[in-house]
């Protein structure tokens, strides 16, 4: 007797057909799984009879084989035990049902319930891809696939509820959008009215912000470093849909989405400690699955106190910092996810932390700052576009009642510019300065005679690298969005030189 149902696996951010087949032999009892399968799923063979035994079903006592399709590509994971138990009872003649059109995925208890797994999304997104009609997911992964349209969802909570459904005796209700309604994503967000003083930083930010630009901070403990990169994101231009799906993908794959979130509509705001390992940032497992960097895609990385992070895990930043892609090799597998992130570091002058400061003196040796600054490697530093001071708050800027500029008033200008960029760059696949390849940075963001003359100083002055001088010119192209204007001129340029004076700051 032989069955066959429809399956899907996962790659990386990717997902394939897998079609599940079946073999009841007459003979010797055995089970045994074919088709290049991992440890996971070859333990379907303890978790499939148990579930179908206390389902009410009798599980065939002959030998069982199961295939997996296509064989040359490594099955992971529990997400086939479902199928494989749906198609042991259709062999055997406990379910009677067209299987043509259905996917089924699910991990299962020994009791029958059906338990979640990562990657649900992308493959009922491939599913619907298929032309495949119906998908029966975990109840529990029912969230991520209420946004998608053109394909039924079903969500399953045990066997029992399944074979009722498939053998037409009691339906189970389809996932609906309307079953998870979003919720206002903003309103959680802290807010730039709660930060006193600190008017160059948050300018900074906004600049960042409007420009998709990496930032460092730089200031004594207590300043406000921490508390203005943790509302970067109240002033970040809402998510596309586009932006929002392939975000909530990363978070399926990663098995990181949040119960009865059904789509990710908040930028991700990731701040890992700096006990972190590289793995950690970049990804890392067998077959790789995302980092904190793939994670904070179209969203903010936060790395508080960077010089504490090791050496290996900075490093790790550098490439995707500049490719917006981290590509992860294993000998199972070579991934590559993406994570188009606005990174933001902070950090203390020196190792004490009140080199420069105004109101309280360094302890530090001679020299230390410098050593300090030495553990985050010259070629990270330059992938920094804006190198922030933050200074320590004045007794008076604290005490006043009087409340700062809102983060919807800063959004507002924000939109205004990055809608200028998406014109700007229409067609070409980027929608923020920050991203411009070399081409289009001498294309958009030449600036007047005078405005270079003086970018030439500057460059011959600081010694700055030729990364360097195209992150001016992005940012500079930036100052000029903000302030609508077409050319890049002097003043703009002049602001963006003050965000590069990290090294003059220090001393070096």
């Amino acid at each position: 007797m032989f069955a066959q149902v429809n399956s899907l696996g996962l790659f990386g951010m990717e997902s394939y057909a897998v079609r599940v087949e079946v073999d009841l032999l007459r003979s010797m009892p055995k089970f045994d799984v074919v088709g290049l399968p991992d440890s996971a799923v070859s333990e379907a063979k303890m978790r499939v009879p148990s579930a179908a035994k206390n389902s009410g079903f009798s599980f065939p006592v002959c030998k069982i084989t199961v295939n997996l399709a296509p064989a040359d590509i490594r099955k992971e994971g529990s997400v086939y035990d479902l199928p494989i138990l749906v198609c042991v009872l259709l062999a055997n003649g406990d379910l009677r049902f067209d299987p043509a059109g259905m996917a089924f995925l699910g991990e299962l208890s020994l009791n029958g319930d059906v338990q979640s797994v990562r990657g649900v999304l992308p493959m009922t997104i491939q599913a619907r891809a298929d032309g495949l009609r119906e998908v029966f997911i975990p109840a529990a992964n029912a969230a991520e696939t209420a946004a998608l349209k053109d394909i039924t969802v079903y969500p399953v909570e045990n066997v029992r509820q399944l074979a009722d459904h498939l053998s037409g005796r009691i339906l189970i209700k389809p996932v609906r959008t309307e079953d998870f309604p979003q919720e206002d994503s903003r309103s959680s967000l802290p807010d730039f009215t709660d930060v006193k003083g600190q008017f160059a930083a948050r300018r900074a930010l906004e600049v960042a912000a409007a420009g998709g630009h990496n930032v460092i901070l730089v200031g004594p403990p207590g300043s406000g470093k921490s508390m203005l990169a943790k509302r970067l994101p109240s002033i970040l231009p809402e998510m596309s849909f586009d932006e929002s799906l392939e975000t909530t993908k990363l978070y399926s794959v990663a098995g990181a989405l949040p119960p009865g979130v059904s789509m990710i509509n908040a930028r991700p705001f990731r701040s890992p400690h700096h006990s972190v390992s590289g793995a950690g940032l970049s990804g890392g497992g067998t077959v790789p699955r995302p980092g904190e960097i793939s994670l904070a895609h179209n969203g903010v990385l936060f790395l508080d106190e960077l010089p504490e992070f090791s050496r290996n895990a900075m490093e790790v930043l550098r490439q995707p910092m500049e490719d917006g892609a981290i590509t992860i090799s294993r000998v199972a597998a070579s991934l590559t996810y993406p994570c188009e992130t606005m990174v933001v570091a902070a950090m203390n002058p020196c190792p004490c932390g009140f080199f420069g400061d105004s109101g309280r003196a360094c302890t530090c040796p001679r020299g230390a700052a410098q050593k300090y600054l030495a553990r985050v490697s010259g070629p990270l530093l330059d992938r920094f576009d804006l190198h922030i001071e933050v200074p320590r708050v004045e007794f008076a800027k604290l005490a006043a009642s009087d409340q700062s500029e809102n983060s919807a008033a800063i959004r507002q200008r924000v939109n205004t510019a990055r809608d200028l960029q998406k014109k700007r760059l229409a067609g070409t696949g980027i929608h923020c300065n920050a991203r411009m390849t070399a081409a289009q940075t001498r294309l958009f963001c030449a600036p007047t005679p005078q405005a270079m003359n003086m970018l030439e100083q500057a460059f011959e002055r600081l010694g700055m690298s030729a990364r360097a001088y195209d992150k001016i010119l992005r940012v500079s192209r930036t100052v000029a969005d903000l302030a609508g204007s077409d050319v890049v001129d002097l003043p703009h340029v002049a602001e963006a030189l003050q965000f590069r004076g990290l090294d003059r700051k220090l001393g070096l």
